[in-house]
This record gives structure tokens, sequence and C-alpha cells, in this order.
């Protein structure tokens, strides 16, 4: 069945997936396809089940079909889909979104992480009336063309430095930096923008004053500091990487848990940058399904389950997950690290934790495809890309990742025979 669709897809949608990793390119062999899921789990056509570590990238930490947001997409649909009009629901996401976030005063929801981070960029040259933007090698943020440039995930695991159609014009007032290395601006700079926490080159958080010393170089030049937390955003705490590490950017991006696996995206940040946006400001943005009423319901129910012992208890339970799994590999003769942040976990298939993009790819991508197919054919289901990141969530409890790290035994040893 799994080969079946992918052949049927291939003739109808270019690759046959509608996002490249999706296609297994990176690690071989045939994409399986989902036909649902609960908790830890997906099925896939076939029937088979796997211990999902992926959760839709980061976009479910709840687990997969809780009843609380399925009650609330259920409820929000029987009043219809999409109205192209405000609604209740919107406020209240954007009230729970600036109570939660220290430097969020003002949020316009979106669509997608794209949409947010392309959004971010625009009202950051409008509110400075300056052009320049400066991003850093292996951070993906999404993939508007200004943006492409040295991205991780994705287009880390083509192998492509950017991609073909993006012209020079629409890059040249991109500059790229190496992560955690605090790049000297001028006053040509609109903006900074960068993932606080790096979740698309493996993991690599930043080292210490990175942070600190982004934003003084900012506020230094009156350029803005917009954080990416897409993927760290209600995923290491309520406040997202900006509340754990003490520094407040003057933008910030959503996106993932805030939909509560539906699709969604958000920016926000301080009530004066934010009120240059139409129809306040002369910065346009539009979206005909900004603010979905089902998107809004599924978000809002997402974050009345995240409290302050909900991620502690998940940063607990993946800590110790992390310090096994890669007290498994190396033990199996694996070269490999486990960095954690919080309740993220990388996977670098290397002697060291890496600490910058060039780092990052000195992972053993085929060491890594053996892995997740050794993996897969266990039940076991990792991002198929070496640049991806394990995400748990509230279904993975003990028990779950007790039964990974028995398979992931397994799965090493047969890549050490």
């Amino acid at each position: 069945m799994n080969r079946d669709l992918f052949e049927r897809a291939q003739k109808v949608i270019p690759g046959g997936v509608n996002s490249p990793v999706r296609a297994f390119n990176a690690v071989g062999g045939t994409p399986y396809f989902v036909s649902r899921a609960e908790g830890p789990y997906v099925w896939d056509s076939e029937g088979t089940r796997y211990l999902d570590l992926v959760q839709s990238y980061g976009a479910i930490i709840a687990g997969h079909a809780h009843p609380a947001v399925i009650d609330a997409v259920t409820s929000a649909a029987a009043d219809g889909t999409s109205y192209g009009a405000p609604t209740e629901a919107e406020v209240a996401l954007a009230e729970a979104i600036t109570a939660r976030v220290p430097s969020v005063e003002m949020v316009r929801l979106v669509s997608s992480g794209t949409e947010a981070t392309m959004s971010a960029i625009r009202l950051a040259r409008g509110f400075t009336g300056r052009a320049k933007i400066v991003k850093f090698e292996g951070c993906y943020h999404g993939h508007s063309d200004q943006l492409l440039v040295a991205g991780g995930s994705g287009v880390a695991t083509l192998g492509l430095p950017g991609s073909a159609g993006v012209t020079a014009n629409q890059v040249a007032d991109t500059v790229v930096a190496p992560y955690n290395v605090v790049p000297e601006l001028d006053e040509q700079t609109a903006c900074v923008i960068v993932e606080p926490v790096a979740a698309n080159m493996g993991l690599v958080p930043p080292v210490e004053g990175f942070m600190e010393g982004l934003r003084a170089e900012c506020d230094r030049t009156g350029a803005l500091l917009v954080f990416d937390e897409v993927i760290t955003g209600f995923r290491l705490g309520n406040g997202g990487a900006q509340q754990r590490l003490g520094v407040n950017p003057d933008l910030t991006c959503l996106g993932k848990v805030i939909g509560g696996g539906l699709p969604v995206g958000a920016f926000g940040g301080r009530a004066e940058v934010m009120e240059q946006l139409a129809p306040l400001g002369p910065v346009y943005q539009a979206g005909t399904l900004s603010g979905n009423p089902l998107a809004t319901a599924a978000g809002l129910a997402a974050l009345s389950l995240l409290t302050d012992d909900t991620f502690a208890k998940i940063e607990s339970r993946v800590a110790r997950f992390g310090e096994s799994l890669e007290g498994i590999l190396q033990g199996a003769g694996i070269q490999a690290r486990v960095p954690i942040f919080g309740t993220l976990a990388g996977l670098h298939l290397g002697e060291n934790l890496p600490e910058d993009y060039d780092d990052a790819k000195a992972t053993d991508e085929s060491a890594y495809a053996a892995l997740f197919h050794a993996l897969l054919d266990r039940g076991v289901a990792i991002a198929p890309g070496a640049y991806e990141v394990m995400f748990c969530g509230l279904a993975h409890t003990d028990e779950v990742l007790d039964r990974v790290l028995d398979l992931a035994t397994e799965a090493a040893l047969a890549c050490r025979r």
C-alpha cells in the first residue's frame, strides 16, 4: 500500500510529496503514508504502528488526536470552517499568546511559519526604513526567497545552498553570518533574525553570551532583533526560548504548537512596531485564512494543557531519554551525541557536539540513514533527514520512551553488524 500510494502520488505531486524531506531521498526507501494517529503513535496505510518522534515536526505537543483538541476542532467545525471575518476565538488566542510571551504586546495571526517570518521581515524593514537583514547559517526560517539562503532543515538535507528561482537581487540585502558568533552590524541593518535555539541543523543551543550579544548589537545600531520561535515557542515553556534565556526580542515568530496541529503562524512584538501594520500603519499584510476558526480552537485547546508542571515533566523525561540513547548508540560503537535543550532532543552522528552549521554538517548522513531504517523496521519513526530534532510531548510517557530505548538498542546492534 505505501509503495502503491507513492507511485500514485508521483504521477500528480512533484516527487510524490508536498514537502521535500517526506520523499525519503536522504535516507532511501519508500515513505510510509500515515492513515491515522493517536498519542505517541502513527499507523501507516498497511496497518503498521510506529512510535512517533516526529510529531508533525513539533506541531503536536499533547500527542496525536488529543481529546481536548479533537473536541475543540469538532465543535468549531460545526459552526463553519472559515469566514473571512473576525472571530472571538482569534482574539482569545492572541490574548493567550500575549499573556504568556514576555516581549509580545500585540500579535498578528497568519497561516504558516513561513508567512510569519516573511511578514516580520517586511515589518522590520518598514519600521526602521532600512533594507539589510542578517540571518545565520543553518537557521531555517521558511521558504521565502530572502531567508532561504544557507538554510538548514530540508535545504540541508537536500544539500542545497538555497534554491533555484531565487535571484541575486532577492538576496542582495541578506547577510549570512555563522551561528553562535555575534556579527558587527551597521546603520543599514533593519533586523537580525535568529533561531534562539537552532533546531533545523540538528539541535544547536546558543553559547553563553550569544543572544545577549545580539540584543546589545541591535540596540547599538537601532536594528530590530527577531526571534524565530516557530519550533521553540510553547515547546520550551509558555514563554518560549526568550523567557528561558532571559533575552527579549523586538519581534517573535510563532507557529506549530499554537495551532494544535492545524496550519497556523503568528508574529508579534512591541506595540509601537506592530502598529505599523495595516490597517493602522503603512506595512501591508493580509490573509484570507488568517485566524482560521479551526486552527484557533485547536491552538487554544493545546495551550490550555501546557502548564509549568507540564513542561517540567516533559523536560525530565527528555533528559533521561537523551542520556540513555547516547549511551546506547556509543555502546554499540556508533559515534553519536544526543544534545538536549529543555524538551528538545537532537541526534548528531559524530564525535563532538556541534556549535555551528559547519559542525552540524559533519554528522554522518549515511550512518543516520542506516539507523533510521533500523529503527523504522522495529517500529520507531524519527525524521527522514539528519538535520531535524526529536519531539517528545505529553504522550511520551516514561514507559513509551523506555520502549523506544529498547528498540534503539536492537537497532544500534543491527547497524553495528
